[in-house]
This record gives structure tokens, sequence and C-alpha cells, in this order.
């Protein structure tokens, strides 16, 4: 999906461009005439202290969460409708993609971490059936996308600093030479964290360079690398800790030096023809990822033959190819999209396992206790058709067949510790189909439905819930049907408004059984729902004034009863606590809201902004929540004109009211600290210069 539409940013309304749907590209048709669910956010320039992170420009998005957990070693937590909600490390249930290139590895696994905000131009967020079409893990999909350089476009300098010594530097060349247009951006961000043992740092760098070969003929080489050492990690709280003192680590967390490297570099390629009626894309990637964790598991718990230590070591590779053919026409005299295409993309990686101790020195490197190389790959096929039925009505339908294989080789073998090699295959076929209704010419109603699946990741099937060693190969993939009704409306004057109605009822639902050290096993615990309503509004107030709005109701509980092992003695082997049917599911908060009132007179701009979430459970049984909480957050920025372009002063004011509050949950934390705590008021100073150009 490819909405070139930005934020509004000023008296004039904007009008929205045709949509490409980048599963199965769609051209000619607004996204206003399509049976999904999508909003596209304006990376805004004037980005008053926010981007350094990309939870804080996820806001605005009915459907979506995005829970920073002042723990960078943990990234940020993502969900969509209450997928990918479990997550205990990074990004799952969700895909992600930057400028059209996998940004979520072929098991499903995901990280948010290098997006570069400085140098990209809007975030695209895909919620609903259609969000299948991308394939393994796709509850949902968010996806980043560069700004194009053209000639003319401003370089540009931002600098900021903040609580807790907090500090960002970001550069960016965007233009155009000849045929060559190219965006650059740099950026390192860097802070003590609000919590103890916190502090992190990320390096990032982001190139886009397009070149125009010939008319109808364009490729674009895409670069990112990612750098981010040493990572602290402060573990979660328990709720007697949280009052006594939100801002404290764990002990175990200063005695194991608890915390997380990891570094990141990938290449891409796309290449589009453009002829007449029809349009070629080849898109390939590759990339090397290494991550480095050291956990807090006590010595005494590593003493079993079974145990694969308390340091992770991962050093991988991925990459994939994908292509598509798609061909404009019309069927029986009304305009008709087809695509057609298929992708491969795999994965290897080389797992370690270390004692996190040398002798009697905790939080260093001890003797090997685990060696496996992993590699999982997958093979999809894939159609979509958009038709126009007739002068109100039309039909977008696809399907998508995937492949997925997972294999694992042990290199660990001992004394009481076997060959745990393994390999386990899943398929699944995905059809979707949406039908709109033009009731007007500002109204569109529509309907739709698809299913999905989600198989196990490397990082859940990397530990059995039974405590013994190898993969967890008896996981099943989760499988889902969703159904949605919605209604947009918008008028000419640049007001918008989307309602959906939406329900996902899931079998096999992948779920925490144990979380441990900072060390997650899985189970599947059988049937889910989750359903609810999005609200998403946008109006301009006069010449100078927006008002934006997102709500979400949103209930995920258990369909069918299971047995857990939340609340008994770990290692627990046999599940016992029962859960009853009709429980909340954790980690997902009943309603959420964001509203942001902004106010743009002359050189100035003002912004407030209401964030709010409901109570969150934290465990299966549903006897730990987090508390609902409302903040209240304040920007301001100055303009001026100098000969050179223009230079701007901004500020940010986060937690106005300096409210405390939980942030996030680790679901079914086996020693019951479920609770990162969020920041008290905090603030950021910033200054930003653009030459090039003077306006």
């Amino acid at each position: 999906m490819a909405l070139p539409a930005t934020a509004w940013a000023g008296p004039a309304p904007a009008t929205l461009d045709a949509v490409q749907v980048q599963a199965a590209r769609v051209h000619a048709v607004d996204d206003f005439d399509l049976p999904a669910s999508m909003t596209t956010l304006g990376v805004d320039e004037d980005a008053n202290g926010r981007g350094a992170l990309v939870s804080e420009a996820l806001g605005g998005v009915p459907g979506l969460l995005a829970r920073e957990r002042q723990n960078l070693a943990q990234d940020t937590q993502l969900s969509i409708r209450g997928f990918g909600a479990r997550s205990t490390f990074g990004v799952r249930g969700v895909r992600l993609l930057a400028d059209g290139v996998p940004a979520t590895m072929p098991d499903g696994q995901g990280q948010l971490s290098h997006f570069n905000l400085l140098g990209a131009e809007r975030i695209e967020v895909l919620r609903g059936p259609f969000s299948a079409l991308y394939g393994n893990s796709s509850g949902g999909v968010v996806q980043l996308w560069s700004a194009d350089g053209q000639a003319g476009d401003p370089w540009r300098l931002r600098a900021s600093i903040g609580s807790d010594n907090s500090r960002s530097l970001g550069l960016q060349l965007r233009g155009q030479t000849g045929a060559m247009h190219y965006n650059v951006a740099a950026s390192d961000y860097r802070t003590d964290g609000w919590r103890e043992h916190s502090a992190a740092r990320r390096e990032s760098l982001n190139a886009r360079l397009g070149f125009d070969l010939a008319p109808g003929q364009r490729l674009d080489l895409l670069f990112n690398v990612l750098d981010a050492p040493h990572a602290q990690d402060p573990l979660g709280l328990s709720a007697d800790q949280v009052r006594a003192d939100p801002r404290q680590a764990t002990a175990v967390a200063h005695q194991y030096d608890t915390r997380k490297s990891v570094r990141q570099a990938q290449a891409g390629a796309v290449y589009t023809l453009e002829r007449a009626r029809q349009t070629w894309r080849l898109m390939a990637y590759a990339g090397q990822r290494t991550v480095e964790q050291f956990l807090a598991i006590p010595p005494a718990a590593q003493a079993s033959s079974l145990h694969s230590g308390g340091v992770i070591d991962l050093d991988g590779a991925y990459g994939g190819v994908d292509a598509r053919w798609a061909w404009h026409g019309a069927l029986a005299g009304r305009p008709l999209e087809l695509v057609i295409g298929a992708n491969a993309d795999g994965q290897r990686q080389h797992r370690t396992g270390y004692e996190n101790f040398a002798g009697d020195v905790l939080g260093t490197r001890g003797r090997l206790r685990r060696d496996q190389r992993d590699r999982v790959g997958n093979v999809d096929q894939f159609a979509q058709a958009w038709w126009q039925l007739g002068p109100r009505w039309s039909l977008l339908a696809g399907a998508r067949h995937s492949r997925v294989r997972f294999r694992s080789d042990d290199h660990y073998i001992a004394a009481g510790n076997p060959d745990d090699s393994g390999r386990r295959d899943y398929t699944a076929t995905t059809p979707v189909a949406g039908l709109v209704f033009r009731a007007g010419e500002d109204l569109r109603l529509y309907a739709s439905a698809g299913r999905g699946f989600e198989t196990p990741t490397f990082n859940e099937l990397g530990y059995r819930a039974d405590g013994g060693a190898g993969l967890a190969l008896d996981l099943s993939p989760a499988t889902s049907r969703t159904y949605e009704l919605g209604a947009k409306w918008r008028s000419q004057a640049g007001a918008r408004l989307e309602l959906a109605l939406f329900r996902a009822d899931t079998d096999d639902e992948l779920a925490v059984a144990s979380s441990v050290g900072g060390r997650s096993s899985y189970r599947n615990i059988g049937a889910t729902r989750r359903q609810g309503v999005e609200l998403g509004w946008r109006q301009p107030i006069g010449e100078t004034q927006q008002l934006q709005l997102a709500w979400t109701w949103l209930q995920a509980t258990v369909r069918e009863g299971y047995l857990t092992c939340t609340g008994l003695p770990a290692p627990c082997t046999v599940p016992r606590n029962p859960v009853a049917a009709g429980t909340a599911l954790p980690g997902v908060p009943r309603q959420q809201l964001h509203a942001r009132w902004r106010w743009q007179p002359g050189p100035w701009q003002l912004a407030l902004e209401t964030v709010a979430a409901g109570a969150t459970v934290a465990t299966d049984l549903g006897h730990e929540r987090a508390p609902g909480y409302a903040l209240l957050n304040l920007e301001a920025a100055r303009q001026w004109r100098t000969a050179h372009g223009p230079l701007r002063l901004f500020a940010r004011v986060d937690n106005l009211l300096d409210r405390r509050h939980i942030g996030s949950v680790i679901v079914n934390d086996g020693n019951r600290r479920y609770y990162e705590p969020g920041p008290d008021r905090g603030w950021t100073l910033g200054l930003e210069w653009q030459w090039g150009r003077n306006e």
C-alpha cells in the first residue's frame, strides 16, 4: 500500500492520490474506494520533539497500540486489534515493511528499531482482513516510506536534548542530481534512560537512491544500517516495587548486567517497468543481523544438562525476492485491475547459548551450552483483482498461498543432552474479499472478510514449555477468520471520518506459557476472539486549526477454556490452573484514545495531545492488571526565515500533569514482575535548520 497523502498541515486541504496496495498493487483506485481500514500518517518535518522513536509517530491510528517500554533492549510493544500484544520481545503478529522491503523476518519476527524517521515521508497502517495478503504473521501491516528526493528539496540538520540526558542528532540530504533521486538520513540517539539501568544508544543510516533509467523504467536502491550496542535492560517490576519506586531496576538486572546488543545491515533493489496497461515489478533484498543478550538466570537454574544458558548469541542472514505483474483493463466494459505475483524469502541463523557467569563473576560469558543452526524459508504465490461492478459497486478480492519451512540442526550433543534436530512445515491459503457501495460522492460503505495465519517465530520456537532442550517444534500455527463492516466519509474542506466494526476468531492461539529471566516459552491455547469498534476523525477548524481523534473499543477474550502454568512455580511442565471461557486476553486494553488539537498562527505552532488507555491484564488468569491512564502532552514551535533557509525551534512536554502510570506489561512473567512503568513528566528541546531553499 502506498498512499502519498500527508497529514493536513496548512489552510489548503490535502488531495488524496490514488492508492497502491503493496501486497498486490491496485492502480488508479483511491483508498477511499477500497474495502479496507487504512491510515496514512505524514511524518511531519515539524514533529516537535516527536520522532526519535517510531512509537511517537504512530499515535492517531485507531486499533493500533504502540507502547514504549522505557527499555530499548526490548524494543516497542506493537499490536493491531490485539494481534501481537503478547510479544515479550520485538514485534510479531504485525507485518513490517520499509520502502516495500520486508522488515519482518521470514519467521514472522520483526523490529521497529531500524525504522529511520528522519528520512521518512509517511507511515501507512493497514488493518483488517486484507492484511492477510501479506502472508505469514500479518494481523496488521505497518509500512514506512522514505521521501523520494526531488530537485530543490532542502537538506536539514536536527538536534535535540531532553530529560534523562537524552539527546539526538540527525542529518538528512535529499534532492535530485540528473537522473538520480537521493534521500540519505543518518541519526544518533542516546539516553541514560528514565529507569535505572536503562541507558541505550542507537545509530542509524538509511539511504534511498532512485534512478530514472528510461521512460517508464525506474530502479531504487535501498540501504539501511543499525547499530545499538549494550542497551541496558532494567527488567520488569512487581506491583510492590512499582509503588515503592517506579524508576528502579530489578536487583538481578544490576547483578547480571542484563543487556542486549543488536547490529543489522541490509540492502535492497526495486525495479519497475511500466508499459501501456502493464506494470512489472521485481524486488530483491538481503541482510545480516547479530544479537547478543545477557539474561538474569541464576547459575543454579543452568545446572541441568538440558539448559541452554543465560547468554543468547544469534548471528543470522536473510533475504528474498518478489516478482509481480499488474494489468489494467476492463471486464464487461467495467474497469478491472489485476495483479499476480510470487515471492520467496529465506533466513539462516546460528544460535548459541552460554552460561552468564565465569567462575564467580556474573554477567560474563561462560561455557557453551547451546549450538544450533536454524533455517526458515517461505514460498508464496498471490493474486488480487479489483473490479468496478457498476456505477455504485466495486469488488476487491484476492488469495495468497504460503508454505513456510523451519529446520534446526543441533550441534551441541553431550551427556544428558541428545540431538534435538528437527523440522516443521506449515502451509496455508488465505483468501480475502470485500465489497464497496458508493452511497454518495462523499460516503462509502463496505464489507470484507478473510482468513489469516501465523506460524511460531524462532523466538517462540526457541524454548520448550517443558524446559527441555531444542526447538518447540510441536507448536501449531494460529489461524484466524476476520470480518469487517465499515463506513468512510470525507468533505471537500478536508474533514474525514472512518468507522469500522470487526471480529477476528482465532484457532490454536499462540500464547506465552512462561516468561522467566527474560526467556519466554510459548504454547497453543485454543480458540480466542477479538472484536470491537474503531473510529477515526480529522476535522479542520478554520484555516489555522485541526482536530484529530482516534478511538478504539476492543474486546479480546478466550472462547474455549484451557489450563495454564500461570501462578504455578517455575519450571512448570504440567499446566493445572484453569482459564475459563470469556477471560480477557492479556496485554490488550479494552479502550484506547488519542486526541490532538493543533493551532498554527503564522510562524508559531501549538499542539495539545491526550493519550489514554484502559486497564491491561498481565496474566492468563487475569489476577494481575495494570490500571488505565490518561496523559496530556504539549508542543510548541517557532520558525524564522533566514537567508540560508528556515530555522525552527521546537519544544515538547510529555505527561504534562506528571501522572504515574504503567506503560506496558510483560505477559505471564514467571517472577511476577509484570510491570514496566511509564515515565513521569519529561521534556524535549530542539533546533532544526533547513538549507537549500528559502521560504
